[in-house]
Parts: C-alpha cells; sequence; structure tokens
C-alpha cells in the first residue's frame, strides 16, 4: 500500500542525552573504545542485536532506559569525557597543519567505489573497501584537507549463508538510510541536495549523504529517488551487481556525478585521487568543466586535469580491470564526446592500449592512467608487476621506468588493535604513541613490556576468538535448523588454549585457501596430537559470479565435518569487520597462500602483526617487504613455476614443513612458567618492525608529501593567470608531439681506445637534428652501465648530456658529456631524448622518446 505521506521520526532523547547523537554521527566512535562502551553501557544486548549500530540502537532503546541513564551521574560523566575528547580532536590541527598550514578548503577529494568504515555501515566488500575506510581514518588523524566521494548502497554487498551442502547463499537485506550513520545534506530551506547526470535519453538524479569520518567527510550518492525510472533506482541499489551495462551506469554516476557533486557542495579541491579505476570518467567530467567555465581547448583543460589528478590500482591481472566494449561507450558517450569537441576515436584512445585498434575495450585503468601524473601499485612487488602489465601503454620506455611507482598499503592501527593491547600501549608506549604510530623510536619502548603481560593480553584474545566462534557457529546450526544434539557438539568446537591459525579473505581461486587441505593425513595428525593441538578457523566470501571460489568454501565445509576435524577446523559464515577484527586480535598466527605475484598487497596480514600475530605467508604483496628477520615465516622463496600444479605442490610442501618443523615446535617450547619466551619475542619483533611501517598514517602521508602537495602546487601554477600555463603548455605539447618524429640522432662517438679502466673518464659526443625543435624543447640522456648475460643495456644510470652548440649551417646540435666507468665488465651505453617543459610532472608520460 502506498502511503498518503512520509516523514522521519528521530529518537526522543533527554536533554543530558542529547550528546550522544552527535556521537552516533560521527564514526570517530568506531575507533575509540571509550565512546564505543558508553553505547554499549547503554544496553549490551541490544548493542550487540544491532551490530554495533549506535543510530540503530538509539532508536530502538527503551525509553524508560533512557531515562535511567540521563539520572545516572556515572554514565552521565562517562558520556561527557567522550564528548569533551570528541570536542578537542576536532578542533585540533595534526601533522598537515604543523607541516603545511592551516587550509582554508578542502584541497583534495578521494574517489572510491566502496568505504570500510564499520560494520554498521556496509556498503563495501572487502580490502579495496576497507582500506578506503583507512584511508580516510588516517587522513582525519594526520589533518589532511580531504573529503571523499561515493556511492550508498541500498542493498551494499550481500550477507553471507550457506546451505546444507556448505554452498554459498547470498542474501541482501537493504539499508534504511534514517537508521545508520549517514546524513542527508539539504539546500536551506530543508529540501535535500541533488545533482543530475546525463544517461541516453534522460537525466537521473542523485541525492546527496554525508558520513562523518573524524575531521572528514564523505559524501554519497543515492539515485533510489522517486523521480527516477525503476531502472535508474537501481543505479545504486548493489554494489558490485548486476552486469556490464550496470557496471558502466555506476561508474558514471561515481565519476562524472561526484564532480557534479562536489559543485553542488561548492567544494573546489585541487587534487582528485582515483582509488582504482572505477572513479576514471572524473577526469573526463573535470576537463569538460575547466573548458565551460575557462573557454579553453579540451588540450589546455587536459593539462590542468592531468597535473593534479592521482591514481592508484590495486589489479595485478588484466581481467580484475573494468572495461567497456566500443557499443557500449557509444551507448552512454556519444552525446558527450561532443561536449569535449573530440570525435568517437580520439574518446576511445584514451581508454585503450592501442589507440589504432578500433575493436579494444575502453579500459578504465588505462583511462586513469592516461589523466593522471601520479601512479601507484599498493605495494612494491605490486609496482613492479603494474609496470609490467601496462607496459603498452608506454611502449617507447624501458619497463623499468613505465611511471607507475608504489605506495605500499597499510592499516588503520587504533580501528584493528585489540581493546587489551591498546591497553597495554598505552602503558607502555605512552599516551601519545596513537599520534606517532610512525616514529620507531615510540615503538622500540615494546623491549620494556614483560613477556608475561604481552602473552597474558594475546591469551585472553583468543579466549575472546574461540567464544565469538563458538557464538557465530551456533547460529550458523540454528539457522539451518541443527537439532539439540548438534548445537551442543558446537561447545566441543575449538580449544582456548591450542594454537590457532586463522585465514580469512575473499575466496578468490587464486587465494588458494583449501592449499593447507592438500595433504589430510599430515592435517589429521597436525590437529590432532593432544599435548600439541593446532586449529584452524576459515572465513570469507565468494563473488557471488564465482563458482570455483565458493567451491572452495563447501571443500571446507566438508572436510570440517570429518570426525576427526570437526573440532580443530571450521568455516564462519558472514564475514564481516566485526568477524575481521576478533581474529586478527586472536588468532596465533595468520595464513595467507595466494598464487605469486598475484596478491596486490593484502592488509589483513598488517592488521594481524599489529596484534602480535605472526604472520605465514607467500612471499607476495606486502609480505614481500615484511618478511625480514624473527617476525614470521615465508612459505616457499617466491619461485613461479609453468605448471600450476607442481607449484601448489611445492607450496604446500613447504606450508607443512614449516607448521610440522618449526611453527608448532615453537609455540609449545615451553619455560616452567607456561610462557613461550621465543614465540613472545618473535610477537615483540612483529610489533615493533611492522606496525610502525605499515600502518595508513605511513601511507597517507607518503601520498601527501609525494603525491598531494606538489599536484596541489601544479594546479596553482597551471590555473594562475586565467589558466596561462596551462594554455601554454597544451600549444608546447601539440607543438613537440607533432615536431618530434623529425628528431634525428646522426652520429656518436666517444674517447675509448680499446679498453678503459676503472676510474678512467669517458667523453661522449653526439650530433642530434632537433627539426623545428630547440634545445630547450628537449633533454639528451646518456645512459650507461654495464650488459646483461644476453649483452642488453638493462641496468644503468641516466646522466645529461650538455648542449654545446649548434653547427654553423643551422642544422645538427652538438651534446657532450663525461662519466666515469665506475664497475670492471663488458660495459656500454646508448642515448635518448626525451622532451623538455619545467610545467611537465614528468616528461616521461608523454611516450615521446627517441632512442640511438
Amino acid at each position: 500500500m502506498r502511503p498518503l505521506r512520509t516523514f522521519a521520526v528521530e529518537p526522543a532523547l533527554p536533554d543530558k542525552l542529547a550528546p550522544l547523537r552527535t556521537l552516533a554521527n560521527n564514526l570517530w566512535w568506531y575507533w575509540h573504545a571509550e565512546a564505543r562502551d558508553v553505547f554499549r553501557r547503554l544496553d549490551p544486548a541490544l548493542w550487540e542485536a544491532v551490530h554495533h549500530n549506535p543510530v540503530a540502537m538509539l532508536g530502538k532503546v527503551s525509553q524508560d532506559r533512557l531515562r535511567d541513564a540521563a539520572a545516572d551521574q556515572g554514565f552521565l560523566a562517562h558520556l561527557e569525557r567522550v564528548q569533551s575528547t570528541l570536542q578537542k580532536y576536532m578542533g585540533k590541527g595534526g601533522w598537515w597543519c604543523t607541516r603545511y598550514g592551516e587550509p582554508s578548503e578542502p584541497c583534495v577529494v578521494y574517489f572510491c567505489a566502496e568505504f570500510g568504515l564499520a560494520e554498521c555501515l556496509p556498503i563495501y566488500s572487502g580490502g579495496l573497501g576497507v582500506l578506503a575506510g583507512d584511508h580516510l581514518k588516517s587522513a582525519s588523524e594526520l589533518g589532511i584537507p580531504l573529503v571523499g566521494i561515493g556511492l550508498l548502497y541500498q542493498q551494499g554487498y550481500f550477507r553471507q549463508r550457506l546451505n546444507a551442502d556448505g554452498w554459498q547463499m547470498e542474501l541482501f537485506p537493504r539499508n534504511d538510510f534514517h537508521n545508520i550513520p549517514v546524513e542527508p545534506i539539504r539546500h536551506e530551506d530543508g529540501s535535500p541536495l541533488m545533482i543530475e547526470v546525463d544517461y541516453p535519453g534522460r537525466n537521473v538524479a542523485a541525492r546527496i549523504w554525508k558520513v562523518q569520518v573524524g575531521r572528514i567527510p564523505l559524501y554519497l550518492l543515492d539515485s533510489n529517488l522517486p523521480r527516477n525510472s525503476p531502472e535508474d533506482r537501481q543505479i545504486t541499489a548493489q554494489l558490485y551487481g548486476g552486469d556490464q551495462e550496470m557496471r558502466i551506469r555506476q561508474e558514471i554516476m561515481l565519476g562524472i556525478g561526484g564532480v557534479r557533486a562536489l559543485r553542488a557542495l561548492n567544494l573546489h579541491p585541487k587534487v582528485y585521487h582515483m582509488n582504482e579505476g572505477h572513479s576514471a570518467f572524473l577526469g573526463l567530467e573535470r576537463t569538460r568543466l575547466l573548458m565551460h567555465d575557462n573557454k579553453m581547448s579540451f588540450d589546455e583543460a587536459l593539462q590542468a586535469v592531468i597535473a593534479s589528478s592521482v591514481f592508484t590500482t590495486h589489479t595485478p591481472v588484466p581481467a580484475g580491470n573494468d572495461a567497456f566494449e566500443p557499443w557500449l561507450i557509444d551507448r552512454y558517450f556519444e552525446h558527450y564526446w561532443p561536449q569535449l569537441h573530440l570525435s568517437r576515436d580520439q574518446f576511445l584512445a584514451f581508454g585503450r592500449q592501442d589507440p589504432g585498434n578500433r575493436d579494444e575495450p575502453m579500459n578504465l585503468t588505462v583511462l586513469a592512467m592516461q589523466l593522471s601524473s601520479y601512479r601507484n601499485g599498493v605495494s612494491r612487488l605490486h609496482g613492479a608487476v603494474s609496470r609490467r602489465l601496462w607496459h603498452n601503454v608506454w611502449p617507447s620506455l624501458p619497463m623499468r621506468e613505465v611511471p607507475i611507482t608504489h605506495i605500499t598499503n597499510g592499516i588503520h592501527t587504533r580501528t584493528w588493535l585489540s581493546d587489551d593491547m591498546t591497553e597495554l600501549y598505552n602503558r607502555y608506549l605512552g599516551p601519545d604513541w596513537e599520534e606517532k604510530t610512525t616514529d620507531e623510536e615510540i615503538w622500540k619502548r615494546l623491549d620494556d613490556i614483560p613477556d608475561t603481560e604481552i602473552w597474558r593480553t594475546h591469551e585472553r584474545r583468543r579466549e575472546r576468538l574461540v567464544a565469538f566462534a563458538r557464538r557465530r557457529l551456533h547460529q550458523q546450526y540454528a539457522a539451518r535448523g541443527a537439532s539439540r544434539t548438534e548445537l551442543r557438539t558446537v561447545e566441543e568446537v575449538l580449544d582456548p588454549e591450542a594454537l590457532t591459525i586463522g585465514f580469512a579473505r575473499r575466496f578468490a581461486t587464486y587465494k588458494r585457501a583449501t592449499l593447507i587441505l592438500s595433504d589430510l593425513e599430515r592435517l589429521t595428525k597436525l590437529v590432532s596430537q593432544s599435548d600439541r593441538r593446532v586449529q584452524f578457523i576459515f572465513a570469507g566470501k565468494a563473488h557471488p559470479r564465482d563458482n570455483p571460489g565458493k567451491d572452495l568454501i563447501r571443500q571446507i565445509v566438508h572436510i570440517a565435518r570429518k570426525p576427526e576435524l570437526r573440532r580443530s577446523i571450521l568455516f564462519l559464515e558472514d564475514y564481516d569487520m566485526a568477524a575481521a577484527r576478533y581474529m586478527v586480535q586472536g588468532v596465533d598466527v595468520w595464513l595467507n597462500t595466494p598464487l605469486r605475484p598475484m596478491e596486490a598487497s593484502g592488509t589483513s596480514g598488517m592488521k594481524a602483526a599489529a596484534n602480535g600475530v605472526l604472520n605465514m605467508s607467500i612471499p607476495d604483496g606486502w609480505w614481500d617487504e615484511g618478511c625480514e628477520g624473527d617476525v614470521g615465516w615465508r612459505i616457499g622463496s617466491g619461485e613461479t613455476y609453468d605448471d600450476l600444479d607442481f607449484q601448489n605442490r611445492v607450496e604446500s610442501e613447504a606450508l607443512y614443513d614449516l607448521l610440522e618443523k618449526e611453527v608448532v615446535p615453537l609455540f609449545y617450547d615451553r619455560g616452567r612458567d607456561g610462557l613461550p619466551r621465543e614465540w613472545v619475542r618473535r610477537m615483540r619483533n612483529a610489533m615493533r618492525k611492522l606496525a610502525p611501517v605499515f600502518n595508513t598514517n605511513r601511507m597517507v602521508r607518503e601520498y601527501a608529501e609525494r603525491f598531494y602537495v606538489p599536484a596541489s602546487q601544479q594546479w596553482d601554477r597551471l590555473t594562475a593567470n586565467g589558466m596561462a600555463k596551462a594554455r601554454d603548455l597544451a600549444h608546447w605539447t601539440g607543438r613537440v608531439r607533432s615536431q618530434f618524429p623529425g628528431i634525428s640522432i646522426e652520429s656518436v662517438t666517444d674517447d675509448v681506445q680499446g679498453e678503459s679502466r676503472v676510474g678512467a673518464p669517458l667523453k661522449v659526443r653526439a650530433s642530434i637534428r632537433l627539426g623545428e625543435l630547440s634545445p630547450e624543447d628537449v633533454q639528451v640522456q646518456l645512459f650507461f652501465g654495464n650488459l646483461d648475460t644476453d649483452g642488453q643495456l638493462t641496468q644503468g644510470d641516466y646522466t645529461e648530456m650538455a648542449w654545446t652548440g649548434q653547427n654553423e649551417s643551422g642544422g645538427s646540435h652538438t651534446y657532450e658529456v663525461q662519466v666515469t666507468c665506475q664497475d670492471t665488465g663488458i660495459t656500454g651505453y646508448t642515448l635518448r631524448v626525451l622532451p623538455r617543459n619545467e610545467n611537465l610532472t614528468d616528461p616521461k608520460s608523454l611516450g615521446l622518446v627517441r632512442w640511438a
């Protein structure tokens, strides 16, 4: 039945409890234990029932309980203390203000398709979203002048249920936006703030909502409005739902709609950060608006957009990058490219590795890279993988010089650290440790913590994990209609004192969740020793359309039902941020077995390490950097084989050997006091060495120093004086592109007579025709180093050659340089010509190189 009128009903809080509403709507509470305890104290059972959702809780708690709390002086003192802490936090400047001064408006906008901020805001699916959420939290801690842009999904990602056979089923409960920590943005007259986005034959409206993340606002777009067609209301219905056509609609809304939302909010950030390619269309919309507002050409506007854009790729395989067939781009953009004064082929070329291939789809990762000056992978290894993967975008460059760097991911430590460990840190590291998570000197204070305190703290976390796992397993069994006898067996699952190994992540085949199950005889022996028990907890979701991933879950469930294994192996349904916290805080070993190099970074192991959990992982992603010294274990040495079955066999053998010969004996090597002192030493090493490096305060600060600040400065330079330098740079770029093919290297000579010696000088002279270009337009570089075994010059150093004049006829130009022979062996050199302009962020990005 359709209602005659609709309106929102808010909880009736007593005046003394009014601060609860402000607190509930700022996710700062999520990473502050005392703030969470305010809501838990109000009604512990209800707090759990609403999945730690303070907004829903305030709407459900009884008025009697609210009146009692308003008269409880202890509760009011607790609330006042938390309110005061929040107010002080919101007024602090942070690292950015100390380094760069007080910002007048947001400098950076961060786009992402998902944000994992809290389990009560289910608009995330996994690692990408959780990283984005941690990025915002650390931006808040550091005082970065940043805002976020995303989509507000009615259903978010799915809830997971397993049927009797262990097969994953998906449930899609709807989010009630009035009972989660989001607030609508309104005009002064109270009407909702809207934007419109052009789709084929119609405009689609979207409402803007806000999530407050400490000091950082996150704005989310919602197309589920009565004025839109049923089809268009589905654009923000489901995270990663639907077919390719729904995906392009969502990404148009995120990229183009997100830029229009910023304008509607009267926000004018200088730097745009695309976290993964889903928002890549934003670069085109920014260009269109600059063209309109400043009466500029496409090329002129594009220079300012490229100079101020940052792109982070998270995907190490081509299939993981969104790409749309030309017919689909035609359908959604044939009205749009004329506004950019581009032809169809010119438009599509921005998303193609081979612009001349008219059948190639438009790839959003390529589009984002072409429209950015700053590009990075999310670990050192992933940076190298990305340079290899996208080498064809810059085919004239050596692979190592493909302009994609890396900034290794991190975690927001306060979000993932257990309350018990936080108290320990507060006592020994000092109350300000959380503001200095990158200070290695502070983390050295971990050496002052007695072994007994570290171990007893961890044991409490393991006990809580076992209790949580039993509760969750009981709920799983009860939901499937299990008998009383079956429900009673849940109490026998897991041992709170046994070595506990956790594996929790997205269930994709390359993550190889079942590698540990490949030898059931050895596995059974591991879990069956009464004096050295080992147990495994698995959790994670497969994509709804990933049947092979679902089959991995089913295999684990079936193996866990074997009588000899059922007490020691279990699979927890419906993995979310709440379950993740229990696991990374409570297991003893965090297991990760991806097929190298398909793990771009991975952050779950970082969360575990901050809590003193030891990692045991294939050296992939972040662990390729992190596993140095006694902080955990490498499975294998990073070797790869063409035969996947052989690879699995080799690495499963290595895994079992580690468990049997090192991990299990070390855990159960106890002194007279019952402490595994060598194990505790490794725990302390992991926290001291890994926590100050693999955190998002370090990561976001690195983005700020390497990308945000230079991009902001470049934006200021190019847009000053009516966009004068952007216009000049566009004209210069066009001239250089047209004239660069006319460059020719006529001759190269040196003064080497036969062999040379270490320390001897080498003088090289080159004669180069520049055509219509001048020496100011180019730079000439000598590449000098030792040859590899194939006689190729792959390693060495670049040295700029000096222009020494032009011949009398006005033809060729002479360049010279002198270098020193540093190493013995077969040595060689070559040289190249690159464009040069002080307003170019990276000359190599143009892809213009003339080699000798």
